[in-house]
């Protein structure tokens, strides 16, 4: 597992409790290694961030973006947030909630073929 600040257990927790209607829906398609096999985590704390989902097997982090990370302010943020944690090997996959409510095959289809892909990375480097 990838290191994380402890205090962001207790937020991450009530985060999980609370999820989002795109953040539902995702997850019912997502948990109980549905995709490729692999276990995926929701609103897990890395480094000083809560991720919306993350696979480690995939190293791998999903983020669902409502309509505020269409504002400027937002988008530097969640890109110094990306480059922060492809520091670390992550790959950040961004949807929007609309996306995931309305083209949800789609976005498991990517979802999907990006695991597949980064397993395979992750087994070679073994």
């Amino acid at each position: 597992m990838e290191r994380y600040n402890s205090k962001l257990k207790r937020l991450s927790r009530t985060l999980r409790t609370n999820l989002t209607d795109a953040e539902q829906v995702l997850w019912q398609h997502i948990r109980r290694k549905q995709i490729q096999g692999v276990q995926f985590y929701r609103q897990k704390p890395l480094l000083a961030f809560i991720v919306d989902f993350y696979c480690p097997a995939a190293k791998l982090v999903i983020e669902l973006d409502g309509s505020q990370h269409y504002e400027e302010e937002h988008q530097t943020k969640d890109q110094a947030r990306d480059d922060t944690l492809a520091e670390l090997g992550l790959q950040v996959l961004r949807f929007d909630n609309r996306q995931v409510l309305l083209e949800i095959d789609a976005v498991l289809a990517v979802i999907d073929a990006t695991v597949k892909k980064r397993v395979v990375i992750e087994k070679n480097r073994e």
